[in-house]
Order: C-alpha cells, then sequence, then structure tokens
C-alpha cells in the first residue's frame, strides 16, 4: 500500500515563506481592520481560529477571540460573511449590540449549542435558543453523539445505544427550537450514516430540525461523497463548508481539512447539489489547521462499531482516495507562531476561493 503523501516541517515553512508578504503585517495581530478585505459571502466557524486563539491567550490571558461580538468583528475583518460561534446564554443587551453589529455590516450569524441531555438541561438550553433567537442566529447547529464513531465507541450496540439517547435529545429539544424559531441544524459528525440520519429528519418531521451538511465528515464512514450530501440537502439549516486531502495509510486513509480547491472534492458540484435544494442558504467555512485524522477502515476494531457498510462501499471509497489522492499538511511539527500562520493562510485562500472559483 502506498504510503501517506504529507508536507513535512520545512516544506511546510517554504509554502508560507512563499507568500510571507500577504501574512507578515496581519497574521499575528489581533486588531480589526477599519475597512475588510474584499469580503466572501462565505462565513467563518469558530474552530477555523482555534490555534490564534490559542495564540492570543498566551500573550494575554484575558483575550477571548471567541467572545461572540470580537469573533464576529474578527470575521467581519477577515472579509468573511458571517460566522458561526458559540454565544451560550447571552445577555439581551449583548445580543442586541452582536445584532446590530451584524446588520450594519450585512453579516449573518449562527449559533453552537449543545442539546439538551435531560430534563434538568432544559433551563439552559432554552436560555441557549433565547439568545440566539435576541441576536439574530440563522441556526443553531448541534451535535447528537458524541466523538468520531470509529474512535468513541466499542461495538456497534454501544453507539446504537448513544444514537438512541441522541435522537431522544432531539425529540427534548423540539418544543424549545418550535419555540424560538431558531433552526437546530444537527451535523453529520463522523456519527450516523445518511440513511439514518435523514430518517431521524423525517421522523421528526419539523421546519425547525435539520441538517448541518459537513461536506466532508461522512466520507469517513464509507458514505458516497456526493451522495451523502444529495441526502442532506434537503433538511439543510446550514452548512460546513469543506474540502478534503486524502491519502493512504496502512491502517486505511488519511481524511484532512485544507484550502478551499486544493483537495480532492468537486466543491463546484457540491455548491450545485446545496443550492438546488436550498438555493438561499448560508455556507460556513470549517477549514480546521491540524494533522490529516486517521480513518482506520482496514483494522478490524473499525468495524467493531461501524457495522452497517459493505464491501461495495469499501471498496468505493479506497478507489476515490487512489484516484484523487491530495498531499496533506503536517502541523504539530511547526512553531505555535508558524502554525497560526498557516491557519491564516488557509482562511484567507478558502475565502479568495469561494468568491473567486464558487460565487459564493
Amino acid at each position: 500500500m502506498n504510503k501517506p503523501a504529507h508536507i513535512d516541517r520545512r516544506a511546510a515553512i517554504r509554502q508560507m515563506s512563499a507568500i510571507t508578504a500577504f501574512v507578515a503585517s496581519a497574521t499575528v495581530q489581533p486588531g480589526f481592520a477599519d475597512e475588510p478585505v474584499k469580503r466572501s459571502g462565505l462565513g467563518i466557524v469558530m474552530y477555523d481560529c482555534n490555534l490564534r486563539r490559542k495564540w492570543m491567550k498566551k500573550q494575554d490571558p484575558s483575550v477571548n477571540l471567541f467572545d461572540p461580538l470580537t469573533f464576529v468583528q474578527h470575521c467581519r475583518s477577515l472579509g468573511a460573511g458571517g460566522a458561526q460561534v458559540a454565544l451560550g446564554s447571552l445577555s439581551r443587551r449583548d445580543c442586541d449590540n452582536l445584532r446590530q453589529f451584524a446588520d450594519e455590516h450585512d453579516l449573518y450569524i449562527e449559533t453552537i449549542v449543545k442539546p439538551p441531555r435531560d430534563r434538568d438541561d432544559l433551563f439552559r438550553f432554552d436560555a441557549e435558543m433565547k439568545a440566539a433567537r435576541d441576536a439574530g442566529a440563522k441556526a443553531a447547529r448541534t451535535v447528537i453523539i458524541p466523538g468520531r464513531r470509529y474512535e468513541y465507541f466499542n461495538s456497534y450496540a454501544d453507539f446504537k445505544a448513544a444514537a438512541k439517547l441522541g435522537h431522544a435529545m432531539v425529540e427534548r429539544a423540539l418544543p424549545v427550537v418550535e419555540k424560538y424559531e431558531v433552526p437546530l441544524a444537527i451535523e453529520n459528525h463522523k456519527d450516523e450514516r445518511i440513511d439514518d440520519r435523514v430518517a431521524l429528519f423525517e421522523r421528526i418531521n419539523s421546519p425547525m430540525v435539520g441538517a448541518c451538511v459537513d461536506t466532508g465528515n461522512s466520507f469517513s464512514l464509507l458514505d458516497d461523497v456526493y451522495g451523502s450530501i444529495e441526502g442532506l440537502a434537503p433538511f439543510a439549516c446550514s452548512v460546513h463548508f469543506k474540502d478534503q486531502s486524502l491519502s493512504e495509510y496502512d491502517d486505511g486513509f488519511l481524511l484532512g481539512d485544507i484550502p478551499l480547491g486544493q483537495g480532492s472534492f468537486d466543491l463546484k458540484r457540491i455548491v450545485e447539489i446545496i443550492r438546488a435544494a436550498k438555493p438561499n442558504l448560508q455556507f460556513s467555512l470549517e477549514v480546521i489547521t491540524r494533522d490529516a485524522l486517521k480513518v482506520p477502515c482496514l483494522t478490524k476494531e473499525y468495524w467493531q462499531s461501524v457495522a452497517e457498510p459493505t464491501g461495495a462501499d469499501l471498496a468505493r471509497t479506497l478507489q476515490f482516495v487512489r484516484r484523487n489522492s491530495t498531499k496533506a499538511i503536517s502541523v504539530t511539527s511547526l512553531p505555535l507562531i508558524d502554525q497560526v500562520k498557516l491557519e491564516d493562510i488557509n482562511i484567507a485562500s478558502s475565502l479568495n476561493y469561494a468568491q473567486r472559483e464558487l460565487g459564493l
């Protein structure tokens, strides 16, 4: 089996050096531009900026890039069209300030919430959904099953038990999201395969419960790249838009976030699928700057929890990887400051590509 293609530390540094002029004045400064660069309508998911937040915390522990207003201002300074960020239970005054800033600068806001785990948790969930409404959030992205299935669960039975609890949380959340009229957007988070997730949406049968369509995650469960998006698109309330690097390794394949247009997926096709179902839906960039993730689909342990795929699914997936192999980026070998620069480059490159090539 082929060895995984990757960029080592020296190659990553060379890559950054080629565009030093672009990042030298901007990538490590926490200030916000008065006049942002030419922007894309594509928003930014807070996780895209994990490394910058970490770096800023090291400089000043009192600074939190993920404060909602701070993050939305940061997204505007990067030229993005919106932000997906956890709002928590913001006060009405903070919600009003956030909404006013977003409206003044034509930005959309989505929030990130945890579903109510039991009846006692409904008060917390209600407060967060109220804040989402008051801030003008378009959707509330959530995850209903913990972890990546093949890493978190030791058996298919354990996974199914967790899925049952997750479905119960959705039912518990339904009256709250319908009260505040902010759609609950459930991400396909390397947990359920698409047929099962679609069945959940059909059973719930509410316009206030739908999908946060992650355009790369379901590939890790051997779902078809484009078929999975076609299945979720009619239920879409939000999008985690990403490209992915793919390469083989001994136990399966590596799946990594990579700047838009540099990976293995046909992004124009993905946009067309989603736009056909939801013409006005906002897209949020997810490009988490980290080492590629291992999907050990050739191991016994993987199949202990991922029991549904067939041999044909595995063959199709590995064939796609081989035909569309792209280089992953090595991140953890770099000093933190260089990781931050690379993160900034990945975001800027993706926004430019989205506007120039995809009309986003």
